[in-house]
């Protein structure tokens, strides 16, 4: 619902609203945690599943509501198989894999802003001129510590003022392996190609005001004082030339970007953080939701479309769960980055940019094969489901017991969970009923915490008595310890350390 002007409308409305929480909680199922198609997750077989588990998995909201909605998609993939369906509507996929088309347009839209904004080339006058602010150096950093006090700082001057006088332009990398404090140390000293306001300001000033092949005096910056050296065109040619074109594009777009945000008029309504974090957390009853969250100059960034641009972020991220303890100033920027996706996917039509003939394709294709192994892993295969069981509601309760069989087998750590993925699930929400109850989630938490506990004291009471405690049994990545298979999204991998001077995103 859009946010309303009248008081009285919204009186109304919150009135209606009341009146349907009050019913759906007077008629709901109170022993029913989720609902797919026919079958019911009933608050004992959660909490069973939870309280019994092998996995490394606390008894908690968050894990009883993972397995809830992984149950769900199971089990609304069983009703599809069981009624024949085999889920490649085309219509129906567009609808569901938006998330990925969009982002897709995006990339095609940025392919055709670069040819046209990003149209130069790397040479030796642009280098020395430091045209487009790009630069290659590297640096000796001799590093101030932690919490370090002014005598501790002087120290570090002393030392640094003792070795600047003995580098050379030929010794230099040779005095950084030996002196630098960073993981430049290893190369050198180099830093690579990189624009000026990637660096903290101390640092990029001075590069910029050395000529190619000079070094410093002293620069102190934040995490110390520096030596550098701006490397001459031989030595940066090879990386400069090969770098120059993505970094002058990401120049290019970012300056059409300010534009973009500078025209855009934002204007974030006023309760729209809260709304999109609930909307990010229960994502499937919200997705036809046209709350208004940000207005802009010639549109608007909806509920439902928040959700569409959340949906193709990387899962690994967890940004909903993220959302949930953010203030709400960053809930805000995130929204006006979204809506500035919007602005652009506009820009996009208004380009007639789409998908071509054989991404389409190819996604109808990925799609029948995601269902196709997603069924057979799980035993609901249509052919399988047919040749067993006469009538729907026959093969309906074949499936049930199918996808019953392998949540055991998950919770009791003989089978890896299958994530399905967002379009499908998507897709199946869409075509079929189902439900999720947060008051069975939280009954089923409290009764797997219950399980829990009475299991954990029985296993400490049948525990031998041992003084000194057998090596690396039970502890987390020790020989001998279970492994993990949590049901939930794996961490976004490490990145490489920046160098010191380097600004951090």
């Amino acid at each position: 619902m859009r946010y309303r002007s009248l008081f009285a409308v919204a009186a109304v409305c919150a009135t209606l609203t009341a009146c349907e929480g009050l019913k759906e909680a007077l008629t709901a199922h109170v022993d029913v945690a989720a609902r797919a198609g026919s079958q019911e997750l009933s608050v004992t077989r959660l909490a069973d599943l939870v309280g019994h588990a092998k996995l490394q998995v606390p008894a908690n909201r968050e894990v009883a509501g993972l397995v809830a909605d992984l149950w769900v998609d199971y089990q609304l993939l069983g009703v599809a198989a069981a009624h024949g369906d085999s889920l490649n509507d085309r219509k129906s996929i567009d609808e569901a894999t938006q998330s990925y088309s969009v982002n897709l347009r995006l990339r095609h839209l940025q392919d055709t802003l670069l040819a046209t904004l990003a149209k130069d080339t790397a040479s030796e006058a642009g280098y020395t001129a430091g045209k487009n602010d790009l630069y290659d150096a590297r640096h000796i950093l001799f590093q101030f510590p932690v919490g370090a006090t002014q005598a501790q700082k002087d120290s570090v001057r002393k030392k640094a003022e003792g070795i600047l006088g003995q580098v050379t332009d030929k010794n230099f990398a040779d005095m950084a392996k030996k002196y630098s404090s960073d993981g430049s140390a290893v190369d050198g000293g180099k830093l690579g190609v990189f624009p000026r306001k990637a660096m903290v300001p101390e640092f990029g000033n001075a590069v910029a005001a050395l000529k190619p092949g000079e070094i410093s005096r002293l620069v102190q910056t934040q995490f110390g004082y520096h030596i550098i050296q701006r490397l001459s065109w031989d030595e940066a040619k090879a990386e400069y030339t090969r770098q120059y074109p993505q970094l002058t594009g990401d120049n290019a777009l970012r300056g059409y970007l300010a534009k973009v945000d500078s025209s855009a008029a934002y204007d974030v309504k006023k309760g729209a953080a809260q709304a999109a974090k609930v909307a990010a957390i229960d994502p499937g009853t919200h997705r036809k939701d046209n709350t208004t969250l940000v207005t802009y100059k010639g549109g608007e960034l909806t509920v439902g479309k928040f959700l569409t641009w959340l949906d193709g972020m990387p899962a690994q991220q967890r940004i909903p769960q993220q959302m949930q303890t953010a203030p709400d100033s960053i809930i805000n920027g995130f929204l006006k980055n979204i809506a500035r996706n919007q602005i652009l996917l506009d820009k996009a039509d208004s380009m007639k940019i789409q998908l071509t003939q054989q991404e389409q394709d190819n996604m109808y294709h990925d799609f029948a094969q995601l269902v196709s192994s997603l069924e057979q892993a799980l035993g609901v295969d249509a052919k399988l489901l047919a040749d067993s069981a006469k009538t729907e509601p026959e093969r309906e309760r074949l499936a049930a017991a199918h996808v019953e069989a392998y949540m055991d087998a998950v919770m009791a750590a003989r089978a890896q969970p299958i994530p399905v993925p967002t379009p499908l699930k998507v897709l199946l929400e869409s075509k079929y009923d189902w439900k999720v109850n947060a008051a069975g989630l939280d009954r089923a938490t409290e009764r797997a915490r219950s399980i829990r506990a009475t299991e954990d004291s029985t296993r400490a009471a049948n525990q031998p008595k041992s003084q000194v405690p057998l090596p690396g049994i039970g502890q987390p990545g020790a020989a001998g310890a279970p492994p993990s298979a949590v049901p939930t999204p794996a961490p976004a991998p490490a990145s490489k350390p920046a160098a010191p001077p380097v600004k951090k995103p």
